[in-house]
């Protein structure tokens, strides 16, 4: 009974220090990871932020402003949080035209930004509005997605860089549907353009590469709903 019960502490030992070393493992600033890819687009991780990802176009998403909202005790640290670097790129714009209703973030709404030369990686800003964050729903982020992949095509780019922002505004959201769900909006936009494209109604670029952006601590697990979601659009 002792030598039972010796080795089912040490199994729960075991299985402690496994789970306590998955939540702290992170994957190194940088990083990037090519998914898979759908139609022709190739669906990238990158563990970046918004501020300094390396695309034609940066897609942000935000909800609707509450005083200090990105910078609360529930939000990611400021060194994590990509929100906060994108306000500090921007010298305090991001928090403006929230905070005097410039772009009010409900759910859908958008708003086109030039950012000055120098202060990011992207020439253009898209921000996307997502509503009430007490009333968020991952299935937003499918339309979310749609918006997203749909501005940029209309705006010529063969790029973008896509930053859900729900970790960074405080939102303790299920990361691998998330991120799946940006995915499947994506796909149906792309195929939406491509039938209209076929029926001579459209003369956009091709979409050529989505950047996924993930902080340190949640890359493999958008990872895996991207995975799955690629999957699934590559089986229809």
């Amino acid at each position: 009974m002792k030598n039972n019960l010796k080795k089912l502490y040490i199994t729960a030992g075991l299985l402690l220090f496994t789970l306590s070393f998955a939540q702290t493992t992170t994957t190194a600033i940088g990083t990037s990871k090519t998914w898979g890819t759908v139609d022709g687009i190739s669906l990238v991780g990158l563990v970046q932020g918004p501020s300094s990802a390396d695309a034609q176009l940066q897609v942000a998403c935000v909800f609707e402003y509450t005083e200090g909202d990105i910078f609360n005790a529930q939000a990611l640290p400021a060194k994590l949080n990509g929100l906060v670097h994108l306000d500090e790129a921007l010298k305090g714009e991001l928090t403006n035209i929230r905070k005097t209703g410039q772009f009010q973030g409900h759910s859908l709404e958008t708003i086109l930004i030039t950012p000055p030369a120098g202060t990011m990686s992207a020439k253009k800003l898209l921000l996307i509005g997502l509503g009430d964050r007490n009333k968020f729903t991952p299935g937003l982020m499918t339309s979310v997605g749609e918006v997203a992949a749909r501005e940029a095509m209309r705006l010529g780019v063969t790029n973008f860089a896509f930053a859900s922002d729900l970790k960074d505004a405080g939102i303790d959201s299920p990361t691998a549907l998330v991120a799946g769900n940006v995915v499947r909006g994506i796909v149906h936009a792309n195929r939406s353009e491509n039938y209209l494209k076929e029926h001579q109604l459209s003369t956009t670029k091709k979409l050529e590469k989505v950047y996924l952006l993930a902080g340190p601590a949640f890359f493999e697990t958008a990872g895996g709903g991207i995975a799955d979601a690629i999957s699934e659009a590559q089986k229809k």
